[in-house]
């Protein structure tokens, strides 16, 4: 299959939402919360920052990236490079070191 026969139309889209039952998708949800069946699940970078107390954009100027970076890991979007996912382990492990670094 070609690219361009992958690519989503607005007409495709718009389509495909006409399809869409939200109100027993949400209640099929919520059915599957009840019964335990789903889970929440943390990003390492969501904690790692939380170990440290800063807010996204205190912790992404400490880890030097972008806020829209940050939360890209955060929601779990992107994958933290090599550099970066050995900061966020240090934050996690042992969140003073990095503040002790960053002069906090």
């Amino acid at each position: 299959m070609s690219l361009k026969a992958k690519r989503v139309t607005n007409a495709r889209l718009r389509a495909y939402e006409g399809k869409r039952d939200l109100a027993a998708e949400l209640l099929e949800s919520v059915r599957q919360m009840k019964a335990g069946k789903t889970q929440v699940v943390l990003s390492p970078a969501i904690g790692a920052r939380e170990r440290t107390g800063l807010s996204q954009s205190q912790f992404a100027r400490l880890l030097g990236v972008s806020v829209r970076t940050l939360q890209g890991w955060e929601q779990g979007r992107k994958q933290p490079s090599g550099a970066a996912r050995t900061l966020l382990t240090i934050a996690q492990t042992n969140p003073k070191a990095l503040l002790a670094v960053a002069g906090k």
